[in-house]
């Protein structure tokens, strides 16, 4: 069992590394995608640009697209729709920098989607690290596996930072534009009449209770989605839990290269957050996730894992075990894609989706699905008939499955 378990994180590595599909989907997304977006601008859509309110309440207004979260995919989409003219109301359940482990590591395919939704300039400015691959090691071996970058200049690379900086970034973007608004909210729960989403009620910074109405609504509210449910077949697997430590005074041994370790009982990663701190991601299974707060977890590190780890990063690996507050726990969650077409409403990013946290792949798939859903969308000046929108942007779950 720990054998397979061990290959099936190889295979992942190894999969994200010379994922050239991470690094082409731009060339076959605008392949495939050339004919249907050839159709849309010849499709006949209603003149008109209302939208049926329900109920009593009279909301805050409409707009042309409500936004659900401001995170990667919900901020570049806001800027990338915002820039092509429509009106986009953001709602953000925090606005805040996040301080989280997740989305630290983008994949040179990922920056090129940064690119072509010109946000490649948000990886500046924030201590951002270029990523050029990662060093395997194994039973005293080691193996360097490079991105396959030959073919691309000399600033296309992986990108690792802080993920909080990053958001922050892409948010200030977003604020610049003036037909795009970014309110701090938790939405609550979809608005819907006759099967249509028609908009979201949602509570504000003060707590109070606001409705907003738009065409078209767009959940990008990450890995804890709570409108999931109501618009794909969640089923999501826990296959084990990534144990997060921050690293201060070292250097890994390659530079520009992070290193992972294939050990047991848990496999290690490390990599540059910032030009000063280094991230050390452990796997551990979800059978066996000892607790931290009674201590177990320090224990498991020092005796279990702590003996695998390079020498070059025992000292600071023990340190960050020491210091209070320090370790950090969280899911590695996979979830396939299986929406429920819903005519006013679409799912993205981690929302719809979830790979295995050591893959490296869920920002690139996130900026992906926006690249693909702003060009869909860029050919159409009139969101309101619903159902034939639906219909369209059935295209957009065919089109991801590239990746």
């Amino acid at each position: 069992m720990a054998e397979q378990y061990m290959v099936g994180l190889l295979g992942g590595v190894i999969a994200s590394l010379l994922g050239f599909v991470f690094l082409y989907c731009n060339f076959l997304i605008r392949f495939r995608g050339l004919r249907k977006l050839n159709r849309a601008a010849s499709m006949e859509f209603p003149k008109k640009n209302s939208v049926n309110k329900t109920g009593k309440s009279e909301g805050v207004g409409t707009t042309d697209i409500i936004i659900v979260g401001a995170g990667v995919a919900g901020a570049a989409l806001a800027y990338s729709l915002g820039k092509d003219g429509h009106r986009v109301r953001v709602i953000e359940r925090d606005l805040n920098a996040p301080n989280r482990m997740a989305g630290e590591s983008l994949t040179p395919g990922g920056y090129l989607k940064l690119i072509e939704l010109r946000l490649e300039d948000c990886v500046d400015e924030i201590d951002a690290q270029r990523l050029l691959g990662y060093t395997l090691y194994k039973d005293g071996k080691e193996a360097r596996v490079s991105f396959p970058l030959e073919k691309f200049q000399s600033h296309v690379a992986g990108r690792t930072f802080h993920n909080g900086r990053f958001i922050q970034r892409l948010r200030k973007k977003v604020a610049s534009l003036h037909n795009v608004s970014l309110e701090q909210g938790t939405v609550t729960s979809l608005i819907e009449e006759n099967g249509i989403v028609k908009g979201v009620h949602y509570k504000n910074g003060n707590g109070k209770l606001l409705t907003t109405y738009a065409p078209l609504t767009i959940v990008c509210d990450g890995c804890f989605s709570n409108l999931r449910r109501s618009l794909c077949y969640s089923k999501v697997d826990i296959p084990s839990y990534f144990v997060g430590l921050t690293l201060t005074n070292c250097n890994l041994p390659k530079e520009n290269y992070g290193a992972i370790i294939l050990a047991h009982p848990s496999a290690i990663v490390f990599y540059q957050i910032s030009s000063t701190e280094v991230r050390c991601m452990v796997n551990v299974p979800s059978e066996n996730v000892p607790s931290v707060s009674n201590g177990e977890m320090a224990c498991y590190l020092k005796t279990q894992v702590a003996p695998k780890v390079l020498p070059e990063l025992y000292d600071s690996f023990i340190s960050a075990i020491q210091k209070k507050g320090n370790i950090r726990i969280a899911p590695n969650k996979i979830m396939a894609a299986a929406p429920h077409l819903t005519p006013g409403a679409l799912l993205i990013g981690d929302a719809l989706n979830m790979r295995h946290a050591i893959t490296g792949g869920g920002m690139t798939v996130a900026l992906s699905d926006v690249v693909i859903l702003r060009d869909l969308l860029r050919p159409l000046h009139d969101l309101s008939d619903a159902s034939t929108i639906s219909k369209y942007l059935e295209s957009f779950y065919t089109l991801r499955k590239v990746l």
